[in-house]
């Protein structure tokens, strides 16, 4: 890291199933936080325009459900394409804002829109695109939901203060995926998530120290309350109430907690990153450093862009 830095992890809901007023809530949001000096700001998985909930999602293993096959094209009606309205308003809140905006999206290919995918696209203070990740493998019900992604994204970016990148939810079980990470140099861990378990507190533990970089983790918050009077899968919310409590947090690179967990409401959680920490925790351990033997042990990632439909090679 080149110097220290204001972060801010905003743990807030979205306008569920419409992109256009998801999105006013996101420059609300980012800029209370970088009223308040954040440099960086980071919105959870697929916070536009929901996370799928398992509690309703499960129902897209039915066969000829017409209120499945309504909610996926609404989802992807409302979902984010690369170089489309929606996301160059993201590039403009950045640019305004003067910021980095990292923002969990579903997002739809603009050529190819039958199949949706889990992406966080991370937008530099001059509105540009500057990293793009998909995640590499759904998980459980969301195998019926998204496809699977590409290596395009599995490297952290420059930023003027440090390199930032990051992984999705149960990506971040896969060592691979962390370790590719690690040898470009992260310093700045995004671990997007809609996992409000306890047990993922321990993997942030495990994150930070293992990456001995900065973890920030934004989480889906959602209540059944807040979905639209005519979800087509409303009858799947019956009884339910809190869908994902959150769990948003900050941690250290030893695995410190700078900020949270935050359960069960809406917040913005704030931490200084200080550069000094990052190396001082670096002295004992370093995952591609001293740590590592690239004699015995090596890594190979395909960058390639996967399109929809194409067959892997």
């Amino acid at each position: 890291m080149d110097r220290a830095v204001t972060v801010a992890c905003a743990q807030v809901e979205p306008v569920i199933l419409d992109r256009e007023r998801t999105l006013d809530r996101l420059e609300e949001v980012a800029a209370e936080a970088a009223g308040t000096g954040a440099e960086l700001v980071v919105f959870p998985e697929t916070f536009v325009p929901v996370y799928p909930s398992s509690r309703w999602a499960k129902a897209f293993a039915g066969w000829q459900d017409e209120g499945v096959k309504e909610t996926f094209a609404r989802l992807a009606q409302n979902s984010v394409a690369v170089g489309s309205a929606a996301e160059q308003r993201l590039g403009a809140c950045a640019r305004e804002l003067g910021i980095w905006l990292v923002t969990g999206v579903n997002e739809v290919d603009a050529e190819r829109s039958g199949t949706i995918y889990n992406a966080l696209l991370y937008h530099a203070p001059d509105g540009s695109l500057a990293l793009h990740h998909r995640k590499l493998v759904p998980t459980n019900h969301e195998r019926l939901v998204w496809g699977q992604g590409d290596g395009r994204g599995l490297h952290a970016v420059e930023t003027g203060f440090g390199r930032l990148g990051g992984l999705v939810c149960w990506e971040n079980y896969m060592p691979l995926a962390r370790f590719a990470l690690y040898e470009s140099g992260v310093e700045i861990y995004v671990a997007s998530t809609a996992d409000d378990g306890d047990e993922w507190q321990a993997t942030l533990v495990h994150l930070a120290r293992e990456s001995r970089a900065y973890v920030v983790s934004p989480c889906a918050f959602q209540r059944a309350s807040s979905y639209p009077d005519d979800f087509p899968l409303r009858a799947e919310l019956d009884g339910a109430g809190v869908l994902g409590r959150g769990g948003s947090a900050i941690l250290a690179p030893g695995g410190a907690y700078l900020a949270g967990p935050l359960y069960d409401e809406e917040g913005i959680l704030y931490a200084e990153l200080d550069p000094a920490r990052l190396l001082a925790e670096r002295q004992r351990f370093d995952p591609v450093g001293h740590y590592h033997r690239p004699d015995v042990l090596r890594l190979g990632v395909n960058p390639t862009v996967r399109a929809a439909g194409e067959t892997p090679r």
